[in-house]
């Protein structure tokens, strides 16, 4: 894939005018956290029926799912929340991220938090009634999902340093701990939350598991959305459990490689998701600087004529055309129905994250005292694109995975 296909375009095309209308007039609002972000993105379910796709998706591969059960049928193959809400279209995946990350990259978290880690994981994971009873709401995004498996003493450590339990009480389990940086944690209506069985082994060698929490549940706390440096459209906030009782009907399957595998790959699909996210951002970016540096004057010339300022917008240029190469490989491979593996989504995060950070912030340069003002754009977009080379794992920990597996080889 070197281009977009016309109808590609047309989707495109239509996200944008979308966005135009809904979106940009709502972004002071959505930057200052005044706003949270979910009856937009339901508006864009609705608006391009991506909520009447999840759901015909979602019924017919729940009846194949219980017709292989039963004998009787075809097995139905796993999919992740993107596919599902999508229709298999890997466009109509990837062009509503591209177009959203150029305004508000927030919307984005908000909306792939809930539906590619909460819901992915129920749907991957999950029994035939547990998909029916939390997925199929997630998925049309009628209700809003969390994902949890960060602690405030974790961090990188996402499994060794969890401290938070499941103590097996009769039918029930005790479950206690905290969570913190969780994506729609305050409004979060669902919630999939990562812990450790509390059977008496060292605490690093404890089988992680992985629960359906509800919202309103006796002994669970959702705190206010915290304060961030960028990202504001998305809320995040922590979670506080004390002996939340749940029982064995919310417990999700171990599956292979138990709730540690189930973890790996969720981050293989946020980790791929951010190179789409990143190239919205380095879009919008060469965009406003170009404009920017045809009708800047200094010393009585245009100051794109200037040396420097090209340099800039070239790099910007070459960072644009890699991260689209990036993002049209992982359309392929998803058209071929194969996954990155954990290094390749790791090295596909780690440069497209870099680039979107380093465009925006000679964006911000290029527009010198203005680009340091929060109405000409730049500024709130390197606050954004900070957040890609941290969450899903920081370039450090994109760099371990990337070495391991050619040290392996």
């Amino acid at each position: 894939m070197i281009e977009w296909s016309d109808e590609d375009l047309m989707i495109r095309d239509a996200v944008r005018d979308w966005i135009e209308a809904e979106v940009r007039p709502n972004l002071d609002a959505l930057d200052a956290g005044e706003m949270p972000p979910y009856d937009l993105i339901r508006g864009l379910y609705k608006t391009f029926g991506m909520d009447e796709m999840a759901r015909a998706s979602f019924h017919s591969r729940l009846k194949k799912e219980r017709a292989a059960a039963s004998g009787t049928g075809e097995d139905g193959a796993a999919e992740d929340g993107a596919a599902e809400a999508g229709g298999g279209n890997a466009s109509m995946t990837m062009l509503p991220v591209i177009e959203l990350c150029k305004v508000a990259p927030g919307l984005v978290s908000a909306m792939g938090v809930s539906l590619g880690l909460a819901a992915g994981t129920i749907m991957k994971r999950g029994t035939a009634e547990q998909k029916e009873r939390w997925g199929l709401d997630l998925l049309t995004m009628e209700k809003v999902g969390a994902w949890a498996i960060t602690e405030p003493d974790s961090g990188s450590d996402a499994f060794g340093g969890m401290q938070a339990t499941a103590r097996k009480v009769g039918d029930e389990y005790v479950i206690n701990g905290s969570k913190t940086f969780i994506t729609n944690g305050p409004y979060a209506d669902t919630i999939v939350f990562y812990c450790k069985l509390d059977d008496g082994r060292d605490p690093r060698d404890r089988e992680i598991l992985t629960f359906v929490l509800d919202r309103g549940m006796p002994g669970l706390d959702q705190s206010r959305p915290l304060r961030k440096m960028g990202l504001h459209s998305s809320p995040t906030g922590e979670l506080f459990l004390d002996d939340v009782r749940a029982g064995a009907d919310r417990l999700l399957a171990a599956g292979a490689g138990g709730g540690r595998e189930s973890a790996k790959q969720n981050f293989v699909t946020e980790r791929a998701g951010v190179a789409a996210m990143s190239l919205g951002v380095i879009e919008e970016c060469l965009k406003l600087s170009v404009e920017y540096a045809k009708s800047r004057e200094l010393w009585g010339q245009r100051i794109g004529d200037f040396q420097l300022i090209q340099l800039k917008l070239a790099k910007m240029e070459v960072a644009r055309l890699n991260v689209q190469n990036l993002v049209f490989r992982h359309v392929e491979m998803q058209k071929a129905g194969r996954t990155p593996t954990l290094a390749e989504a790791s090295a596909m995060k780690l440069y497209s994250a870099q680039a979107a950070s380093e465009v925006a912030m000679e964006a911000v340069q290029l527009f010198g005292g203005n680009g340091y003002m929060s109405e000409y754009r730049v500024e709130q977009l390197a606050r954004d694109a900070k957040s890609f080379q941290i969450y899903a794992g920081t370039d450090e920990i994109q760099v371990t995975h990337i070495a391991r597996d050619l040290l392996s080889r």
